[in-house]
């Protein structure tokens, strides 16, 4: 808390805490910036940051949560923009729990949602399978990925996914079939107030041991093509449709390396949006939002964000 905070608003802010049991194991902190989380790096406070030790910790903490409290999950930050204000309520930080990843028989992966869809993707190569190669090119987790059926080299999440764990605030567990998700592009409605914490993979056999020789491809065509090293969140942008990528248009508009404050277009692919050191989240926001009129203006096209905001402006 700021200096500059009178001991009336310091009170308030103590009272706005949730009653927590001595049961629990993980780290909760308070006014968390949430710039320390996002690959964006930008973001205002979270009101309270629990990083949980395990799932029965999680089930712990969860249960332990007023019914009325909001709850947000971040995995690597990577497809999320938190505003400047930060996030009221309870953030869960999901990246160093639910990282469990079992072969099992006939071509299936066990995984948790915290482990980040890279390893994932290594990991079935090593194990003789093919088909979640394209996960390499998804800089998140699992748990991001499932919720927006994130996409890579013309595959996306839910192909590869036969069934999933979640859990409810109550610290509950369902298992719920592939059936139970209305899934399109980029977009799946799951039952409210429920998380993603496993995925069983379906894969095939790695027939002809091309899994190796696919990953590193793709790792190619990434350092070819997107600013690697560059704080980003990946695409920012779905494309309109399958034979028009959002890159494409914004390129054609002339919006590459166009600047709000210190937010910028990337020169390399336009559909990436850059903080250049000491962008605020408001700088990226409008940035999105210029690019949005520029196309609509120019080809009629409402460009729709990959990227979930979160957070008070």
């Amino acid at each position: 808390m700021s200096g500059a905070n009178t001991q009336q608003q310091v009170d308030d802010y103590i009272m706005t805490r949730p009653v927590i049991g001595s049961g629990l194991k993980g780290k909760l902190r308070f006014d968390e910036p949430m710039s320390r989380h996002t690959s964006w790096r930008v973001g205002g406070p979270a009101d309270r940051f629990y990083i949980p030790s395990d799932m029965a910790d999680l089930k712990n903490f969860l249960a332990q949560l007023a019914p009325d409290e909001p709850v947000t999950w971040i995995g690597l930050g990577s497809n999320l923009l938190v505003r400047d204000r930060g996030i009221r309520g309870t953030v869960i930080a999901s990246k160093n729990v639910m990282n469990e990843l079992e072969d099992l028989p006939s071509g299936q992966i066990r995984a948790g949602t915290g482990i980040a869809c890279a390893r994932l993707a290594r990991h079935s190569v090593k194990s003789g399978l093919t088909g979640a190669e394209f996960l390499i090119g998804i800089p998140g987790t699992l748990g991001g990925a499932l919720a927006m059926n994130a996409g890579a080299f013309g595959s996306e999440t839910w192909n590869i996914v036969k069934q999933v764990v979640t859990i409810n605030r109550q610290g509950v567990e369902h298992n719920r079939g592939k059936a139970e998700f209305v899934i399109a592009y980029r977009s799946v409605i799951k039952p409210a107030e429920e998380w993603f914490v496993s995925a069983l993979i379906e894969l095939q056999p790695d027939a002809n041991h091309t899994g190796k020789h696919s990953i590193s491809e793709f790792l190619s065509r990434r350092s070819q093509t997107q600013p690697m090293g560059e704080a980003s969140c990946g695409s920012v942008f779905r494309n309109p449709a399958p034979d028009m990528p959002a890159a494409r248009l914004i390129d054609e508009c002339g919006l590459k390396g166009k600047t709000i404050g210190n937010a910028c277009v990337s020169s390399k692919h336009a559909n990436f949006i850059i903080n250049q050191g000491r962008a605020s989240a408001s700088d990226i926001e409008q940035l999105i939002a210029h690019v949005q009129q520029v196309i609509y203006e120019k080809y009629g096209i409402s460009l729709i964000p990959e990227v979930r905001v979160a957070g008070d402006a």
